[in-house]
């Protein structure tokens, strides 16, 4: 037993955690500047998220891949009852209630590792051929991605969706498409763009944009690209980020942290923080070299990666005034528990479908 043990942890990859542990380490430091309060509740949400890798990375998600199926219908179920018994907040309905908890639970960060997995597990099932997948396979992995994006597009929260669906299809550009099909899909995006806006977008939605292409940036994100701009080189010291100290820097924990981070630690510090971003996904990504064969690290890895890169790419260019403001936090650094706790059980899925990988060998062995 002691031996099996050791060859567990042994597979476990101790470089995820090493890239993950600095970002938590400097969001809780920034936080802790700002407000002691926020800062106590993510030290909850840090506990919380240590048990919930534990729990997650013990289960027998090798074993049980054939329950992923139900799993994700149960996370479609969950936002079609969004639409009938959601809980409306600043305009959105993306909450369902839990009154024994007398709380509020996003099923749209829930669907997000059941998602990932969904794909994997089809993608096993269903292997690319040597020139990549055709027409009707792509078509049936489409279904399975554009179900959640337009369900999640709909409550609305059009920047999840779209962060989905770039993973979904950035997966099946990793795992292996016909050229013919993308060159095709992006034909079609780009005679139906003019209908998609007029028609698709909701007003709100399109006066994001209207302020995104404007001259004149909204009062956030100005105030976002002052802080930005006072770090200069190498940052100021915590009394001396009078953005962030004297409250003009709106949302300077959560969706502007990065503006925050800026001013306190300057370009070098931006540069480096986006460098341990690049280590964290380039790694992720590498995973497809080493395990070509096992379909379900590879989408996982990959969908996790994406995930990293889509949601901080947004979040930095939103920050700095390329991108609309669409309210996504940046990984593993904003202030919040839902987020942060979702992507640390992604990170746990991860851990145990490397980890386990060779559980049928261990157990095969025992037996003789």
């Amino acid at each position: 037993m002691r031996l099996f043990d050791k060859r567990i942890i042994s597979h476990f990859d101790y470089l995820l955690i090493l890239f993950v542990l600095p970002l938590i380490y400097l969001s809780y430091h920034l936080i802790s500047e700002t407000n002691e309060i926020l800062a106590n509740k993510q030290l909850i949400y840090f506990t919380l998220s240590f048990f919930a890798f534990i729990i997650v990375f013990i289960l027998p998600i090798r074993k049980k891949l054939r329950l992923i199926p139900f799993l994700y219908w149960l996370g479609i179920l969950l936002l079609l009852a969004v639409e009938f018994w959601g809980v409306t907040k600043l305009g959105a309905k993306r909450w369902l209630p839990l009154p024994i908890l007398n709380t509020t639970m996003q099923p749209s960060e829930l669907i997000k590792p059941i998602y990932i997995l969904m794909l994997g597990y089809l993608i096993h099932n269903r292997p690319p051929p040597k020139k990549g997948y055709g027409f009707n396979d792509f078509a049936y992995f489409s279904f399975y991605i554009l179900l959640p994006f337009i369900l999640i597009a709909k409550e609305p929260d059009l920047g999840t969706a779209l962060v989905l669906l770039l993973v979904g299809y950035g997966i099946l550009f990793i795992v292996g498409v016909n050229w013919k099909i993308w060159t095709s899909i992006v034909l079609v995006m780009g005679i139906s763009s003019p209908f998609i806006y007029t028609y698709l977008i909701k007003d709100y939605q399109k006066k994001r944009i209207k302020d995104f292409i404007s001259e004149k940036p909204s009062y956030h994100v100005q105030q976002s690209i002052i802080a930005i701009g006072s770090g200069g080189l190498t940052g100021k010291l915590s009394e001396d980020a009078t953005q962030t100290q004297l409250k003009f820097l709106p949302i300077a924990t959560s969706d502007f942290i990065f503006a925050y981070f800026v001013e306190r630690y300057g370009f070098l510090g931006a540069i480096g923080l986006i460098f341990l971003y690049g280590l964290l996904i380039a790694h992720l990504l590498t995973l497809n070299y080493y395990f070509k064969d096992d379909y379900v690290i590879r989408v996982f890895a990959s969908g996790l990666g994406l995930l990293l890169f889509f949601n901080m790419s947004v979040n930095i260019l939103m920050v700095i005034g390329f991108a609309p403001v669409v309210g996504l936090p940046l990984p593993l650094f904003s202030y919040g528990g839902s987020s942060f706790i979702n992507f640390i059980v992604i990170f746990a899925i991860l851990e145990n479908l490397l980890a386990f990988r060779y559980m049928d060998l261990y157990n095969y062995e025992r037996k003789l």
